[in-house]
């Protein structure tokens, strides 16, 4: 089997993202032989790619795992982002809670989780610090194959 994970920015607004682009990667990845995607379900880039994974599921024999901190993540999202935070939750096919309650450094275990078990990074980095940052030196140090959108 082979494994992809995202990783990317939370705030998407006033970037180059390319909602079109990633469907692209992901179709492709799919169709030279990735079946299972890790998603660490923050808001942004992460919600999108889970989005495109639910999206291609109809088309795809695919899973949709999400990889999450702590269980109560979504505790300061927005209301919209709660929302779709749920719909997409309740259509992964596995749902991996690293610990129960939030502590500092969670955020960063996480990351390092979806890198060590995947194959393939996707990435949306765009700052040379924070967390999607952290997790692309992390996989790059890993030897992991890296895709930047």
């Amino acid at each position: 089997m082979r494994v992809c994970a995202f990783t990317g920015h939370r705030n998407l607004f006033g970037t180059d993202f390319d909602e079109q682009l990633l469907k692209r990667v992901v179709s492709d990845l799919i169709k030279n032989g990735v079946t299972q995607f890790l998603c660490g379900m923050a808001v942004g880039f992460d919600l999108k790619a889970a989005q495109t994974v639910i999206d291609l599921k109809s088309k795809y024999d695919v899973r949709l795992v999400a990889c999450l901190p702590c269980a109560n993540q979504s505790e300061r999202f927005s209301l919209k982002s709660k929302q779709l935070y749920g719909e997409i939750l309740a259509r992964c096919d596995e749902v991996v809670v690293l610990q129960e309650k939030y502590t500092k450094g969670c955020m960063l275990a996480r990351d390092r989780y979806l890198a060590d078990n995947c194959d393939v990074l996707v990435c949306f980095l765009r700052k040379k610090t924070g967390g999607t940052a952290y997790t692309v030196n992390y996989a790059e140090t890993a030897g992991k194959k890296i895709i930047y959108l």
